[in-house]
């Protein structure tokens, strides 16, 4: 096969993919789903609702692809790297949601152990180097610095990880929970009553912050205090929104049953449209082997043929 039509052939391909790839940057930068909702939601509540962050910037019409690649560089590195200089009372409040029962020194003194284990693993791999490489011998301190920068964060990247699947773990759990306490309260049972029967047949992380509110409400406390104290233990948007249904109708006595059975409808429906955003990520994803490999092989095996016949020389 003639060299010039096979490197023609290969640009071709390169030069297709390079636009698909520049295509995508660019609708990367049309406004988002916030963006154009925006205007029809309260700050407060597109704020908690969609986890906007302070630090994100999105990219313009008029911003070129370099500054925004840069400012979501800048955006990752402030995201992981805040946690990490988080004060007590940030820290304690992460503890809380976590659903831990460490305080705040017990973190610490994990954390510290988490970087010295660093610090001594980056000092054998630096002792190695300098063994077995014939490097210079400071890399025995740049070892055991890296090293426990890296436990630190490792421990901050565990408890993060942590919230987030106990986060999901009760959003999961709470449609079939607001459905029980729905049943219940139809049934004639007051809204405690409709909470300890749900906390003595369900289990779950749900069911455990619900005992919380119980023993509170034991304890002395109104139950509209205790639940209020349960929605600012957690961020999560339903569960929020939960409370603030319960609140309204027992001081406004408006129906319960119909007020949980709307809200389990609307997680569910939520749920939906998250595997229905997935789905069409992953379709789109799919993509890429089949432009990048099995259509450019496709198309030499097709084309091939007829051009090693044809005399291609002038």
């Amino acid at each position: 096969m003639n060299l010039t039509v096979l490197s023609g052939v290969l640009g071709l391909v390169l030069s297709l993919g390079l636009w698909l790839i520049l295509a995508a940057a660019k609708a990367v930068g049309a406004p988002s789903f916030a963006d154009r909702i925006a205007p029809q939601l309260r700050a407060a509540e597109l704020s908690a609702g969609l986890g906007d962050n302070p630090w994100r910037s999105r990219r313009s019409r008029g911003q070129s692809l370099a500054g925004a690649a840069g400012n979501a560089l800048m955006h990752w590195i402030l995201q992981r790297a805040a946690p990490l200089f988080s004060n007590a009372d940030v820290l304690a409040r992460r503890l809380v949601r976590d659903g831990s029962r460490k305080d705040v020194m017990d973190y610490r003194a994990e954390q510290v152990l988490f970087g010295v284990a660093g610090a001594v693993v980056g000092s054998v791999i630096g002792t190695a180097l300098v063994l077995r490489a014939d490097v210079n011998i400071a890399i025995l301190a740049v070892g055991a610095v890296l090293g426990a920068g890296t436990g630190v964060w490792l421990r901050n990247y565990l408890l993060s990880r942590s919230i987030q699947r106990r986060e999901k773990r009760m959003l999961a759990e709470f449609p079939a929970v607001a459905e029980l306490m729905a049943l219940a309260v139809g049934a004639g049972e007051s809204t405690v009553g409709a909470l300890e029967r749900v906390c003595r047949v369900a289990e779950g992380e749900l069911v455990g912050e619900f005992r919380a509110v119980l023993a509170q409400t034991r304890a002395g406390s109104g139950l509209t205090t205790a639940l209020q104290d349960f929605s600012a233990r957690t961020d999560v948007v339903a569960l929020g929104r939960f409370v603030d249904g319960i609140v309204v109708a027992i001081e406004r006595g408006t129906p319960l049953a119909d007020v949980l059975r709307a809200q389990a409808q609307d997680v569910r429906d939520h749920d939906k449209r998250v595997l229905m955003e997935i789905a069409g990520k992953k379709e789109i994803a799919m993509l890429v082997p089949v432009v990048f490999f099995i259509l450019p092989l496709s198309v030499m095996f097709a084309v091939f043929p007829g051009l090693a016949v044809l005399d291609l020389g002038f």
